[in-house]
């Protein structure tokens, strides 16, 4: 493969696609994110698609809200959500518009830019593990929910934007559940990762929360 198609942008029609087209076909690619002080460029090596309101394990699956409205949105757009109270996760928006489909990125390897990743992630002890998880990558790549609503596609300017890249030999994609997800969309096999790469995330089955049981009013123990 040519230098020059690995640095082709991808196209709005790679992402108006079906969601378990565009999933896999993410992985080997380059996700770009221009910041002040230079370019990160990350190899997307682990995805999960969410299937909007069909789905769910998705945000979108008892419909359209103010935090999930940019996922109704075009194809190729960044959705941005905030988790836990203390983490950002990035998906890319697929599909025909109103579908709310999307592709979250769990993982990747910084190729370009690792020294500017290095202070965001200190607990990292490896370079491997600057962008191992999908709140990784987003801490990594300075990435909020003021980039909730960008557009991907290459243009001036773009904040994020998504390079060829070199996709993987197919017998190297593997896919299986998706990781934390429970209830019926748990065995949905919708993530995909390049088999055997080092940046990949472990896979965690979904554990319910445990509620905390209160003693009844006047019990004494």
């Amino acid at each position: 493969m040519t230098e020059g198609l690995e640095r082709t942008p991808l196209t709005r029609d790679f992402f108006d696609r079906p969601v378990l087209d565009v999933a896999p076909d993410l992985l080997g690619r380059t996700l770009v994110r221009a910041t002040p002080d230079g370019p990160i460029e990350v190899r997307l090596t682990e995805v999960e698609a969410y299937a909007g309101e069909i789905d769910p394990g998705s945000h979108a699956f008892r419909g359209r809200t103010s935090r999930n409205k940019v996922m109704y949105g075009p194809p190729g757009h960044a959705y941005v959500y905030f988790t836990y109270g203390v983490w950002h996760c990035l998906n890319l928006v697929c599909g025909p518009e109103d579908m709310a489909s999307g592709v979250l990125l769990r993982a990747g390897e910084v190729r370009v830019g690792a020294e500017l990743t290095r202070g965001r992630r200190g607990a990292a002890r490896h370079d491997k593990e600057l962008a191992k998880g999908p709140a990784r990558l987003a801490t990594a790549l300075d990435i909020d929910r003021a980039l909730n609503g960008a557009d991907v596609i290459s243009h001036p300017g773009a904040a994020l934007s998504v390079l060829h890249g070199t996709p993987p030999p197919r017998d190297r994609v593997r896919n299986g559940p998706r990781t934390g997800v429970g209830g019926d969309g748990a065995a949905h096999p919708w993530r995909f990762w390049i088999d055997g790469d080092p940046t990949v995330s472990p896979y965690r089955a979904h554990a319910p929360r445990r509620r905390v049981k209160l003693d009844s009013p006047g019990r004494t123990t």
